[in-house]
């Protein structure tokens, strides 16, 4: 089971431009069982203001945009993966998406996530940037899925 992941540059082009470009580009789903929906990696700007210039709503409104493009080319609610300080910050506590998302969290060094507003769970959770992964050189990310086996396979299902 596998996934892909876009870095979101809501300074550069709108959500549905750049969830197009992610379904064109590898990022889409396909009903084989194997293929998690695609995840919308929203976090700390490395290029310039932490919000890219947004205001809350600016950055709600572009999450909606990606969000809303990519279920209608895939049929799937994008992944989104963020921080809890990230979210609350930039996207003033948003609970729009909750629901419909599933959450991709990344919070290390904690026996427990902080979870960003909107979630009461996360699908995923991040928690470490410097791990070690047989058969790779380097560190690696570190992930956990929240539930058993099964119910990965009913989410790339």
């Amino acid at each position: 089971i596998r996934g892909a992941y876009h870095f979101a540059r809501p300074d550069t082009t709108s959500g549905a431009t750049q969830a197009n470009y992610f379904v064109d580009h590898g990022g889409g789903w396909s009903d084989d069982g194997l293929t998690l929906p695609g995840a919308l990696d929203i976090e700390y700007n490395p290029y310039g203001g932490e919000c890219y210039g947004l205001a809350a709503a600016g950055m709600v409104a572009w999450i909606h945009s990606f969000a809303n493009q990519y279920k209608a080319r895939t049929g799937r609610d994008a992944v989104i993966y963020t921080t809890a300080d990230w979210w609350d910050t930039c996207t003033g506590r948003s609970t729009a998406f909750g629901s419909t998302n599933p959450l991709w969290v990344a919070d290390y060094g904690v026996s427990a996530p902080a979870l960003p507003a909107g979630w009461g769970f996360y699908t995923f959770w991040q928690y470490s940037s410097t791990g070690a992964v047989s058969g790779m050189a380097g560190h690696s990310d570190l992930n956990v899925f929240n539930g058993a086996h099964d119910r990965l396979v009913a989410l790339a299902k």
